[in-house]
């Protein structure tokens, strides 16, 4: 599938969704964040993605953020449209795990973006950063929401307050970033498909299921939340692969998962 400003290539059950404006860092604009969510739509559908590695082309960032001349002269009430939130939580919300690989720098939206991936690689010269309240606006595509989730409330206020740009070591301190990696984009893809294969092998429904299971009991009380586990748990224990993975292991074999 080809689009105006993403990359979109299907390998061996690995989505590459890789943006692809490297002459503006990346910059998201209304028309990025479209492409964005139309990807999205396209992975959800298509059977040959099992997990999507999201990341850039350029080497220098995976967004430097929005494209503030863009933002200027934006009349306020286009934000109720919220292209990018709505891009945003469509990736959050894939049945796929979505791995996120950062090279360089993740700033404002870009840092968003990131977030609202399942898992998040960098290398260790990337910078990380929401810096909008030093230009009069907010993180106003899900930054004010899922920092706090990732890093802690103390954190995300001192990060958003200050506009403070930090780099992968305190980004992997605090929660932010999963795994770091050398400063090449071979070093930072090759851990990104590393994961990607760890997950691929294993049932795809129990990993649709778990997603779910965690994005929304996240988000509730305890008891909503088990009780969302213990559905999902019996829609795992309905498919063939529940099984074929419990013979798998009396059998001492790696298992060979249908997605039933």
């Amino acid at each position: 599938m080809e689009f105006r400003n993403l990359l979109y290539e299907v390998k061996d059950g690995i989505l590459y969704l890789m943006l692809n404006r490297p002459e503006v860092r990346n910059a998201l604009t209304p028309e990025m964040w479209r492409d964005i969510t139309t990807a999205v739509a396209e992975a959800d559908k298509d059977e040959s993605v099992r997990v999507i590695i999201l990341g850039s082309k350029g080497g220098k960032a995976l967004a430097g953020g929005a494209d503030i001349r863009e933002l200027h002269d934006r009349y306020y009430m286009v934000q109720m449209r919220a292209a990018a939130a709505k891009a945003l939580k469509d990736l959050e919300d894939i049945y796929k795990p979505v791995i996120c690989a950062i090279n360089g720098y993740a700033l404002g939206g870009g840092c968003e973006l990131a977030m609202a991936c399942d898992i998040r690689i960098a290398t260790r010269r990337s910078k990380f950063g929401q810096p909008e309240t030093g230009l009069g606006f907010i993180p106003g595509a899900g930054g004010t929401q899922r920092l706090s989730r990732l890093v802690g409330l103390g954190k995300a206020k001192e990060l958003i307050f200050t506009g403070r740009i930090i780099d992968a070591e305190e980004a992997y301190r605090i929660g932010l970033v999963n795994e770091l990696t050398d400063d090449t984009e071979e070093a930072l893809m090759a851990a990104a498909e590393k994961m990607a294969a760890e997950i691929m092998s294993k049932a795809p429904v129990a990993l649709t299921m778990a997603k779910i299971a965690v994005n929304l009991g996240y988000d509730t009380d305890m008891t909503t939340g088990l009780m969302l586990e213990k559905m999902a748990q019996t829609i795992a224990l309905s498919t063939e692969d529940r099984k074929e993975g419990t013979q798998a292991f009396i059998e001492k074999r790696k298992p060979n998962f249908s997605g039933r």
